[in-house]
């Protein structure tokens, strides 16, 4: 299931000593909002008084985007800093997933927790099962559109 920043960001929040749910809480940088932007897969495990929590983003057809990944790595600095440590109970880890490594993606701006103590994306191999099916708009000409097709899909990028 799909968790937008806005959640992972009040859940962190909450989740801190003292803190009355009923209440109205500060909303820093506007991180519970309407955007749609999400996380694909989430991960959390308890080890002693620390709680890791593993956000997965994953792309099985798609390339990865320098927008799109810039865009999460502002969202994702802001709920949790540049270290990951702005919740001391938490630990943040992020890992992308797809059937090959991201090509030519611009980590520069991400929280260095974001990243491999080389400085490199965590990547892990998506397998594509064979004979998955996907949903495709289309138009009458083909293209993206009012009505919609299932094709084979090629797990490819």
């Amino acid at each position: 299931m799909d968790c937008h920043p806005g959640w992972i960001y009040a859940s962190a929040h909450l989740s801190q000593e003292g803190i009355d749910p009923s209440a109205k809480h500060p909303n820093p940088c506007k991180l519970v909002s309407g955007n749609q932007e999400d996380m694909d897969l989430i991960v959390a495990f308890d080890a002693g008084e620390t709680t890791h929590l593993i956000m997965l983003e994953a792309k099985a057809e798609t390339a990865w985007s320098n927008n799109q990944m810039d865009s999460k790595a502002k969202r994702l600095k802001a709920i949790f800093g540049e270290q990951g440590d702005r919740f001391p109970h938490l630990c943040p880890h992020l890992g992308l997933m797809s059937p090959r490594p991201p090509r030519q993606l611009k980590t520069g701006n991400w929280p260095s927790w974001m990243l491999s103590p080389a400085g490199a994306p965590i990547c892990m191999k998506l397998t594509v099962p064979p004979g998955r099916k996907k949903l495709t708009r289309r138009d009458m000409q083909n293209k993206n559109g009012g009505y919609f097709i299932i094709v084979e899909s090629t797990g490819k990028k």
